[in-house]
């Protein structure tokens, strides 16, 4: 009998989906995110998104141990969401199973809907809203987990509503700098929004003298129950675009809301394209001083030629990141020479095809499903300048000698993550700040003569 293929995958370039449905579920007003699974899982995930945010994370666990997986722990479930209720006073709970739950076959939302009925059978206190999502850590990455759960929500929770905002805005997995930027925008556009979720506070708020049990911000509930009546949905992120499951397209199927998928708004022309489409929303041009960050942006592309022409990187991270990286390097004279992710989405490749057709004479070599060794082969053959991605690449760049310029989640070695502006015309000017400067160090280090003007 031949032997079946066997692939090891050492050093992911990805994460569990529980882990992204928790950060999506804290990007809601009142929510507490909580596992029906193992302490471990919840363990360590908290310690895995504080590294980063360095922000109190919560995330409840049903707490099951060997026995349940025999038994089942429905009883667990139960008991946890009272714990919740009880200490928390939580307004949402929201609950992703995790590898375990999953290979026993838990029927959550079933167990959800026993726990609801014997609250009001009890005569108890109206129960806060639950949401359930099929999040299983052996299948999928982290960006499948945080998309489920924001579908979840929508699915779960969303109406019509009369009083409709303008617009939903589903951002993705962007960071709390990104969110207020771009929440900067639409204000500027007098552009009533829903965006969903929002982290721009719950994972970096301010110091306070009592710690809060839930952190203030968040999407609020009402907002997203007249989701259905929004005159619009910019769903942000072109892997998405032929995703069956978006939640930008269960918007459309079940309240006609017009979807508008665009990408990442990063580089010049994404964020084109998302500045023209408020522009169509709402009638009004931009306001001079985005055009004035725009014209900035231009004239340092001009200035920065000198540096990024022919330069090669090798970019990954989540998918819609990665695309919206590439076609930002596309357009600065830098070759992307290998894009890579630990997604499977089956759609990663052909965006980044789009975002470099009509610029590269032809399209980066492109790596889904990849793992870290896998970059680390790639990049060797191909001998990059530069790497932009998070910080578990670093080991690969110090062991290549080049610079590693850190985007996107985790980046647990440098302070500010949170704090990291990707979009927009200003998001990108930072961006090619730091990818020249990283050069010109990077040429400084190697140096044999320490040129102090390069």
């Amino acid at each position: 009998m031949e032997p079946l293929p066997y692939v090891s995958t050492t050093n992911a370039c990805k994460l569990c989906g529980p882990l992204g449905a928790c950060l999506a579920f804290r990007g809601v007003e009142g929510a507490v995110p909580m596992l029906h699974g193992s302490q471990g899982c919840a363990t360590y995930m908290r310690r895995y998104i504080i590294s980063h945010f360095r922000e109190p994370m919560d995330i409840a666990s049903s707490a099951l141990g060997e026995k349940h997986a025999v038994y089942g722990g429905g009883a667990n479930l139960k008991q946890g969401l009272k714990n919740v209720m009880t200490k928390f006073g939580a307004r949402l709970i929201g609950i992703a199973t995790t590898c375990l739950t999953e290979t026993i076959g838990e029927d959550v939302p079933m167990i959800v809907e026993e726990f609801r009925r014997e609250i009001r059978r009890k005569g108890g206190e109206e129960p806060p809203a639950f949401v359930s999502v099929r999040t299983p850590s052996y299948s999928g990455t982290h960006m499948e987990g945080f998309h489920g759960a924001v579908r979840a929500v929508v699915e779960q929770l969303a109406g019509e509503g009369h009083a409709a905002r303008m617009l939903n805005l589903l951002p993705g997995f962007l960071s709390p700098e990104d969110l207020r930027h771009l929440k900067e925008i639409l204000a500027a556009f007098r552009c009533a929004a829903t965006i969903l979720p929002d982290i721009s506070m719950t994972l970096d708020g301010p110091a306070l003298d009592d710690y809060p049990k839930i952190p203030g911000g968040g999407t609020p509930i009402e907002d997203i129950w007249r989701m259905g009546g929004a005159g619009a949905t910019f769903e942000l992120g072109r892997t998405l675009h032929g995703d069956p499951q978006s939640t930008g397209k269960l918007l459309k199927e079940r309240f006609e809301v017009a979807l508008h998928s665009m990408g990442v708004p990063i580089g010049l022309r994404e964020t084109d394209t998302f500045f023209g489409a408020l522009e169509q929303l709402t009638g009004m041009e931009r306001s001079p001083r985005f055009a004035m960050e725009r014209g900035r942006l231009v004239d340092s592309y001009v200035d920065a030629h000198k540096y990024l022409f022919g330069k090669r990187a090798v970019v990954y991270g989540e998918e819609d990141l990665a695309v919206g990286l590439t076609a930002f390097l596309a357009e600065v004279g830098i070759t992307p020479v290998l894009c890579a992710t630990g997604g499977r989405s089956g759609r990663f490749r052909s965006a980044v095809e789009q975002v470099t057709a009509d610029i590269l004479p032809e399209a980066p070599a492109v790596g889904e499903g990849m793992d870290f060794r896998q970059i680390e082969e790639q990049a060797e053959i191909l001998s990059p300048d530069i790497m932009i991605g998070h910080s578990k690449g670093y080991s690969i760049a110090r062991k290549l000698g080049i610079p590693l310029v850190r985007v996107g989640f985790p980046i647990h070695d440098r302070f500010g993550g949170q704090r990291t502006l990707h979009v927009g015309y200003r998001g990108t000017q930072s961006l090619l700040d730091r990818i020249v400067n990283g050069l010109i160090e990077g040429n400084q280090n190697n140096s044999p003569v320490g040129y102090g003007y390069m």
